[in-house]
This record gives structure tokens, sequence and C-alpha cells, in this order.
């Protein structure tokens, strides 16, 4: 009983805050939950970013949707990335279920049914606004990055940069970076040389080999105008309501690297455009990372760089990221250290490799006296989670064991009709839905490489005509010879005859004199 009375008193002061919070579920002793001890997140500590970890199964999904739609309701705006395709249903009040009322008459909270507003975008032929860049967005560094170049392909990207803006082309999608690249190396290689330095042919051709793989992920469909303006990620609605961005990305398990250089040239842009913002009472966008092993797995170590100063940097602008997946030891831990919202699912151990997991995922968290946290994290219901997060001071509030709230939106995917209305009603999708393809760097080079052949082939035209010229001038220069009387004579119809019947008479003088006569 003395423990009980501890623990309530633990979990009030660690979880009472000044300034906005939402409640994320009630406080667990044991099996049960301490009805009317509630776990509070504050807004305000949300842009220090967070972890939803666990096995498959243990609620990871739904804990995303909670916090997503609470951050809607306290008029904070979010980004969601949609792999399997069941976040849809935020979008939709629940229909409700006696589980979910037996749930929240254990937290001690009332349950209200409600839906978010929602707006659906696409990195492929998902219904939705599409999102594009271009190449010149990413610039030659965080492009060379992407690509894993070294020093001196780098260098050669960062050429071919400086060559097509000093020229004015502009590089929008991968056929434009291609055709520079080529006209550099081959029809302007020595203007090119003269003015930037040797450009190797070899290391070009590495340079297209990586290009040509991203392709092959269907990055020419995100490359491209027009661009996407991260400023549309953070409308509110009419109610004041942030709006919850999802990203449908169903198709994309098989092209990661398309998926983890979408993601981080959306970090780099939200990280380049947002105002300086300093301690807010809450963040400006949430940005959740569903299956963020995909990222990290198939991100090189320049990438993971830069991901890590991003998270370092990307705070101040008042953006709090939050990574999803299965293992905290997905995350790197440069990166993990940053997360000041941690909210750990169960994990399972069917292995001595995954006892050593929980043992190290144990480890993340502030010790306590009300659980043995190897143990409880083998335990954890569906539903259930380790949750500790930061007060606005920046200290780990106690590690609480918590019986999650469900959501109030559907906890599954949305209908094709109910996707339609979603994608007729939305203003992003005709503005962005737009395919353009304005001249850039690849019609002004091949206009520039036509112009050359043109100019080329009357050069030689003319060449041929002068050489003509000379010809015929050359036979009108020379003297005509006067013919001769016996010339014109023998050219005259009369005196070839003649000349033939002398001929004949004279053929017949012989051979008589030879005695070969007709018979």
């Amino acid at each position: 009983m003395a423990n009980e009375a501890a623990f309530k008193q633990a979990m009030e002061a660690g979880y009472t805050f000044e300034g906005p919070a939402f409640v994320l579920g009630g406080a667990m002793l044991g099996d049960s939950a301490e009805a009317g001890t509630l776990v509070r997140i504050p807004l305000g500590t949300l842009n220090r970013h967070g972890l939803i970890a666990g096995a498959t199964g243990t609620g990871k999904t739904k804990t995303l949707q909670i916090i997503a739609e609470q951050l809607s309701r306290e008029g904070v705006p979010s980004l969601l990335m949609d792999i399997k395709g069941d976040l849809s249903g935020i979008a939709v009040a629940s229909a409700g279920h006696p589980k979910i009322d037996e749930r929240h008459a254990a937290i001690g909270i009332p349950y209200t049914a409600s839906g978010s507003p929602v707006e659906l975008l696409s990195l492929s032929d998902e219904p939705g606004a599409r999102l594009r860049a271009t190449v010149l967005e990413f610039g030659p560094v965080l492009f060379s990055k992407m690509l894993d170049l070294n020093d001196t392909q780098s260098g050669i990207i960062a050429l071919t940069y400086k060559y097509a803006e000093d020229n004015e082309l502009p590089l929008l999608d991968l056929k434009d970076l291609r055709k520079v690249l080529q006209y550099v190396t081959n029809e302007g290689k020595e203007e090119v040389e003269k003015e930037y330095g040797h450009i190797s042919s070899a290391s070009v051709g590495a340079i297209m080999r990586r290009i040509v793989e991203l392709e092959g992920q269907g990055a020419d469909d995100f490359f491209g105008e027009r661009s996407f303006e991260v400023a549309d990620l953070t409308r509110l609605d009419e109610r004041g309501r942030g709006v919850v961005s999802i990203v449908r990305l169903t198709d994309m398990q098989d092209r990661p690297k398309l998926f983890s250089t979408f993601m981080l040239q959306l970090l780099a842009e939200i990280y380049a455009t947002f105002p300086e913002e300093g301690d807010l009472d809450r963040p400006k966008l949430a940005v959740f990372i569903d299956e963020a092993h995909l990222v990290f797995d198939e991100a090189t170590d320049a990438l993971l760089d830069q991901l890590e100063a991003i998270v370092k940097l990307i705070r101040s602008k008042g953006v709090g990221l939050f990574f999803v997946t299965q293992n905290p030891a997905d995350i790197p831990a440069a990166v993990l250290s940053q997360l000041g919202l941690k909210v750990q699912h169960a994990l399972r151990a069917f292995t001595a490799k995954d006892r050593k997991a929980i043992k190290l995922a144990s480890e993340n968290y502030p010790l306590t006296e009300f659980y043995d946290t190897d143990q409880t994290l083998t335990e954890l219901g569906t539903g259930e989670a380790f949750v500790t997060a930061l007060d606005r001071k920046g200290r780990p509030t106690p590690l609480v064991r918590t019986l999650l709230r469900a959501p109030e939106s559907r906890m599954d995917v949305l209908t094709k009709e109910e996707i339609r209305k979603l994608v007729d009603a939305s203003s992003l999708v005709r503005k962005y839905n737009e395919t353009l393809d304005r001249e850039s760097a690849y019609e002004i080079l091949e206009k520039k490489l036509a112009r050359a052949k043109e100019a080329e082939h009357r050069e030689a035209m003319q060449d041929q005509r002068e050489k003509a010229s000379r010809t015929t001038s050359t036979r009108q220069g020379r003297p005509t010879r006067q013919k001769s009387m016996l010339e014109e004579v023998m050219d005259s119809t009369l005196a070839r005859q003649v000349s033939r019947t002398v001929a004949r008479e004279v053929t017949r003088g012989i051979l008589g004199v030879l005695g070969l006569r007709r018979r």
C-alpha cells in the first residue's frame, strides 16, 4: 500500500506540467492501471524529438495515431509516413467498441470519437498531392552524399552545378543533370576544362551508374516540378486543428533508396526554410518516420552524418522528429541520444540475441524502483508501453508503464471512395498534380547542340560550293584551241560518209587482190 502511494505521488509529480499537454494514457503499477493517475506529455518539449519502438503487433502504429490526433487537436500539424496503409483512418471518427470504453474507464478519462483533418500526399502513383523536388534544390553536397560519391566524383558534381549556374542551365530533373554531365565530358569538354579544370570520364561514368540506380527506384517521379513547398505542411483547418499530412508509401518498401532520399531532402528543406523559433509552447510541426530502419539501413555514412546534424539542429526551428521502429538499436546512437520522448512497446525474447537486445534497450531508460525493466519489457501487453518524456526544464520524467488511450479515429484503412473524396476536396492536389516540364538544361543543351550541328552542316556545304566554284573557274579559264581546216572537214556529215565509203572500197580491193572473192 505504501508502495502504491509512493508510486502515485511520483507519477503525479513527474507528469504534471505548466503549459499545454495531452494525456497519453494511465500509469500502471503491476498489471493494472491506477485510475486517475495520468501520463501527460508536455507540448513544449516535443521539439526534442521522440522514439516509438516495439515488436511487430504491439501497437506502435496506433501510438503514432494517438499522438498525431492529440497534436492536431492542440493545433500542431504533423507529417506521417503511412507504409502499411492503415494510418489514413485518422481522417474518420472511430465507430467505438466496448473494449475501448473498458480501457478508458480503467484509465479514468472519457472517450470521444473524432476524426482529424487529413491531407494525402504521394511520392508515386498513390492518390494524393505529388511530392517533388528539383535537382537544383538538393544542391551538390547533399546530392553527392545521397549517391555516396567519393571526393573526386563529388567535385565533378560541384563543377556541374557551377557550370549550370554560370550558363543559366536550370537543373530540374535527372535528365537535366545527365545531359550536363554528358556535355561537359564530350562536346563542351574543351570549353569546360579551360575554365574549370580537368574532368575524368571514368568518374563521370561512375556517377552516371549511380544515377541510373536511383532512377531504377522511381526517382524520375520525384525529381522535377512543381516543387513541394514545406510551408504547406504547417496548415491549420478552419477550427484551428493541425492538418495531418499523410504520405502514402504502400509501394515504397521495395524502393528504400528513394524513401531515404525523400526524407533527407524534406528535412533539409525544412531546416533551410523554417525560421529560428527558440523555445515555443508547442512545436510548429511534428514529423513521424514510420519503419525508420528503412531510412537508416539504406543511408550511407555521409547521409547518416547529415541526418545526425539535422536532428540536432532542427529542433530550434520548432520541429519535432519521431522515429518509429521495432528496436531502439535500429537507430544510430548519436540520433537516439537526441530523442526526448520514448514510448517503448513490448520486445520479444526468442533467442539469445533478442535477450541481449532487450538488455541493451532497457539501458536507454531512466532507472526506476517500481519496475524490473528488463523483465517488464517482455510482459507488456498490446496497447501498453514504457513511457518517459522531458519536462519543461529538459529533465527526463519517471519511467512509467502506461495503459495507452485508444485512438479517437478509425483504426483501419479508408475505403477507395473515402480516399477519393479526400483527394477531390484537396487544394494541394490541384496545386501540385499539374505536371510541369518547362525549358531546362536538357532542352537548352539539345538546342545548342542542334545549332552547332546545323552550323557545321552549313559550313560543310559552303566549303563544297566554294570547291565546286573553284573547279568550274579553273575549267573556264583554260584557252580554247581552234580546230584546223582538216578537223572541220572530218567533223562534217558528208566527210564522215565519204570516209566510210572509201574505207569499204579499199577493203574490197585488198580482198580481191588476195583472191578472196565472194562466191
